[in-house]
């Protein structure tokens, strides 16, 4: 990695009398941008809101789930990110075992076999470490299905069943035994989505009526079982056109195909018309799910297609639906090596900030890189998606969550770059400041490492009322703190890396800047001029 090192000028200055030694690399000498400076009261009143970056995150299949260093690393998450439910794909493939139809040996009679045992295990152990199943509904059991195309190195099976009948009684008994097995209260906690990005024919070889036949059989199956239970969809791609994507008639997206993606028109795929026709078909729908990955498009993007979907869904006859977005991240790629990089931090904190208000949940895609889409990664950095890589060690994207989810409930300032919070039943307070350079507004993904591009940018936060004897513990990530790129190439970018050096990963990656600072007379000054993707958590201790 290209590395820049900037004026660094660090104080907690007067009242707050604990001072930083500056460095300068006089081979990198910018310009600074404005100053951002606040006052905030601790007695300030606070607007109350919802932590949605930590409702769900994803993961790749269902068989992964049941590998130890996959449980591993979501019970490292849950503790530290706070994640309620995972979503997955794979639920009812092959590998799960779930459906088979066998033919007796002297009869020469078909009989259906349903077995459970492997969801069993996947979700006894998810709700041991305290996570929930965002049930998917997919992929087709061979058994049941009308053709052969399969998606991934693993062959999930995307294409209709060949008797919509058949699968309602397998939708209807797997929901049956989740009941019998974990009680309705704790079903009445999940959510059903009806199967994964059904308008791209990667997923799906159907038709998009035949994807509202399966939705009006699944939520059909379901809700006659009990009508508390949550199901939605459609669970569709990208706001974006483009050429994986089947277009049909009516469909309501921008059909032509621009290489500049940032003046083609967007906004949720088959979304009107999915709502349209359960309208119509008098079908119920508890929350609408679709996947708005911005890449090509800009940070900014995210917010304008939820904001989007938002104003559409209050605008139909579901205007309470609840808003999932299923699957989220810099990129759609598994081999974007921007998503092991520095910068993804700061992007996840202003995308996830700037949404607030707008969503139930935005789940990024995946938590861990135990996931195998195009096979095994063959690096131990390879751009997969995971906040955590394979052998276990936590990327940046990680920290980016982490301190998303130390924030309180409530807002006492938020505006682009920080946010300072409280919560409500400790009282005390967290802020984020994070430095994601204009300069950079429209990279999104692509693999770059963007570490050596814009300016730095003073920031100033004075937070008064504190209560007597207070303390501060402040954390940056930057880009030899948290950055475990930067450690690993200072290893000599071993591959693989020996247990010992996975071992010394692991702590250095976890090895955050750390300040400890007793505010005077009730009040803290933070003075500080941050470099690009710098990420700063104050937090009250």
């Amino acid at each position: 990695m290209q590395r820049r090192k900037f004026i660094y000028q660090s104080a907690l200055a007067g009242t707050g009398a604990l001072f930083m030694p500056s460095f300068l690399n006089a081979s990198s000498v910018f310009a600074i941008a404005a100053n951002v400076e606040h006052t905030v009261s601790f007695k300030a009143k606070g607007e109350k809101f919802a932590h949605f970056w930590s409702k769900c995150v994803g993961a790749g299949r269902a068989n992964e789930g049941l590998r130890a260093g996959w449980l591993e690393h979501l019970k490292f998450v849950k503790e530290n990110c706070g994640f309620e439910y995972v979503r997955f794909h794979g639920l009812f493939h092959d590998d799960m075992c779930v459906y088979r139809i066998f033919k007796d040996a002297k009869t020469g009679k078909e009989k259906e076999v349903y077995n459970w045992q492997y969801i069993d295990d996947l979700f006894d152990r998810m709700l041991e470490i305290g996570v929930k199943p965002f049930v998917e509904l997919g992929f087709m059991p061979t058994d049941m299905a009308s053709g052969t195309t399969t998606q991934f190195w693993w062959k999930g099976n995307v294409t209709p069943p060949k008797d919509f009948a058949k699968w309602a009684e397998l939708v209807s008994k797997f929901t049956q035994h989740c009941i019998d097995r974990y009680g309705k209260q704790e079903v009445y906690s999940w959510y059903f989505e009806v199967w994964n990005e059904p308008n791209l024919s990667a997923f799906w070889s159907g038709s998009k009526d035949q994807y509202f036949e399966l939705y009006k059989v699944s939520v059909s199956a379901i809700k006659a079982i009990d009508p508390k239970l949550r199901v939605g969809g459609p669970s569709t791609s990208s706001f974006r056109a483009n050429k994986s994507q089947r277009i049909e008639a009516g469909d309501n997206v921008e059909t032509g195909f621009n290489d500049d993606y940032t003046k083609a028109k967007y906004q949720g795929v088959w979304i009107l018309d999915f709502l349209a026709y359960c309208q119509k078909e008098n079908l119920a729908i508890d929350f609408i799910s679709t996947h708005p990955y911005p890449q090509g498009r800009g940070v900014e993007s995210t917010k304008e297609d939820l904001t989007w979907l938002s104003n559409a869904v209050k605008k139909s006859a579901y205007p309470n639906a609840e808003l999932h977005l299923t699957e989220w991240n810099t990129s759609a790629s598994p081999r974007d090596r921007g998503h092991d990089i520095l910068p993804v931090a700061a992007f996840l904190l202003k995308t996830n900030l700037d949404s607030i208000g707008l969503t139930d949940s935005l789940s990024y895609w995946t938590f861990t890189d135990v996931f195998e889409e195009k096979g095994a990664g063959d690096t131990i950095f390879h751009g997969g998606f995971g906040l955590i890589n394979y052998q276990g060690i936590p990327k940046p994207a990680y920290h980016g969550y982490r301190m998303l989810h130390a924030l309180g409930d409530e807002i006492l300032h938020r505006e682009d770059g920080m946010i300072v919070t409280r919560n409500s039943k400790t009282q005390k307070i967290v802020s984020l400041i994070y430095h994601f350079p204009p300069e950079k507004i429209d990279a999104v993904g692509g693999g770059n490492e963007l570490t050596d591009i814009g300016k730095p940018k003073q920031v100033s936060l004075q937070l008064t009322d504190l209560p007597a004897n207070t303390s501060f513990e402040i954390e940056t990530i930057d880009a030899e703190h948290g950055n475990v790129l930067y450690d690993w190439r200072k290893m000599g970018s071993p591959e693989p890396p020996t247990r010992e050096q996975v071992a010394k990963l692991k702590l250095a990656a976890i090895a955050l800047s750390k300040e400890q600072v007793k505010p005077k007379k009730g009040i803290l000054n933070y003075e500080k001029t941050i470099a690009p993707w710098t990420c700063v958590m104050i937090k009250q201790v």
